[in-house]
């Protein structure tokens, strides 16, 4: 097999610049339209796959240990690592030495997405705009102008890998490679599309729509299979994935399934009970203050909390009471309530025991 310096006409210690000038020379002068000789054409080949071997580092290196002297100079082995390749191919020696395919799986794409926490008592339905890559409409995902196809590479004649012979002491080793010239497609792509350059797809933006469940938290992220990006030459479509951001709301918490909130009462509504109506999340509800309610009681309304996840039964709107004490009085509420006082004659502060105390209450409010 010639030699790649000899077929470019360079010295072995040819710069990269001085074997890329040899080589245009040569392509030049040799091309099938230039040239339509037999003869030219095997030149050709030649010439262009030198010039891949040589243009590349570790090919050049590996080709130049490739000569006459044993054990990693010029004409053995470097290591396991060579004698792997000698006996295996390049790049991991490709199974079989089939061509790549330009269809490859789209990459996956990451949407955030943020709701209000009244998003998440029932699930939302949301139109997204994703950038994303679409199928190119030009070529259709072909890469190629319209009219046109891709052709059967020259160097490797379709198979995407092209040979070379490797003396060893075990004699010649003919070795694989990817081609240069294809990239190891075993097809050239003569008139790509103008629109997507070639890649089968360009960059736009889409929309998508997607129905967000009930019960869905900060973090949490939902697949939707086959929505993402679309892969090179029209392959497959990568998966999206929306990832939740629940917003904070003024009034209402959360707890696992259940809202939380906290009811200011009055005095007077808290010795004597109170009916009201609050709003909760999905509109109003009635809510019953028993009288003599104490700070730090929790009132629960059932069904009124988050739907789960996975699931269909609602937790609980669970309300703490905060009795609101006057801090302005007239000179007629003092003297009602300085009578009151006398006439129960209620004790006077004291401490209570932690668990049962007021600050026992105000840290357990929401625990069931």
């Amino acid at each position: 097999m010639a030699d790649h310096y000899e077929v470019l006409g360079v010295s072995r210690d040819a710069t990269p610049d001085e074997i890329k000038k040899a080589y245009r020379r040569l392509a030049r002068e040799l091309h099938p339209d230039v040239n339509p000789g037999e003869e030219a054409s095997e030149r050709f080949k030649l010439v262009t796959h030198a010039y891949d071997v040589l243009s590349d580092p570790e090919q050049r290196a590996r080709y130049d240990r490739g000569g006459d002297q044993p054990f990693g100079g010029p004409g053995g082995f470097g290591g396991f690592g060579d004698i792997f390749e000698t006996f295996f191919g390049g790049a991991g020696g490709q199974r079989g030495n089939r061509p790549r395919s330009r269809r490859e799986r789209g990459q996956d794409a990451l949407v955030r997405v943020t709701l209000e926490l009244k998003d998440v008592v029932f699930g939302v339905h949301r139109e997204l705009e994703v950038d994303t890559a679409v199928l190119c409409e030009t070529c259709d995902g072909s890469c190629c102008q319209p009219g046109t196809s891709p052709v059967t590479c020259d160097i490797c004649h379709g198979t995407g890998h092209v040979q070379r012979q490797v003396r060893s002491l075990l004699g010649n080793v003919v070795t694989s490679q990817p081609c240069g010239v294809c990239q190891g497609y075993g097809t050239t792509i003569p008139y790509p599309c103008a629109t997507c350059q070639g890649q089968g797809r360009v960059r736009a933006r889409r929309t998508v729509s997607v129905d967000i469940p009930g019960g869905v938290e900060t973090g949490l992220r939902l697949q939707l299979p086959g929505s993402g990006e679309v892969g090179p030459a029209g392959g497959p479509n990568g998966d999206l994935y929306i990832e939740v951001s629940v917003d904070n709301d003024a009034i209402f918490s959360r707890d696992g399934d259940d809202l939380l909130a906290t009811l200011e009462v009055s005095m007077p509504d808290a010795i004597l009970g109170t009916t009201t109506t609050i709003e909760s999340l999905d509109g109003p509800v009635d809510l019953e203050v028993r009288a003599g309610v104490q700070a730090g009681d929790v009132l629960t309304i059932k069904g009124r909390g988050i739907t789960p996840l996975r699931g269909t039964q609602r937790g609980d709107l669970r309300v703490g009471v905060h009795v609101v004490t006057p801090t302005r009085l007239d000179h007629k509420e003092r003297a009602l309530i300085e009578e009151f006082a006398k006439k129960t004659k209620a004790p006077g502060p004291k401490l209570a025991e932690f668990h049962q105390g007021l600050f026992a209450k105000l840290r357990d409010r929401f625990r069931g």
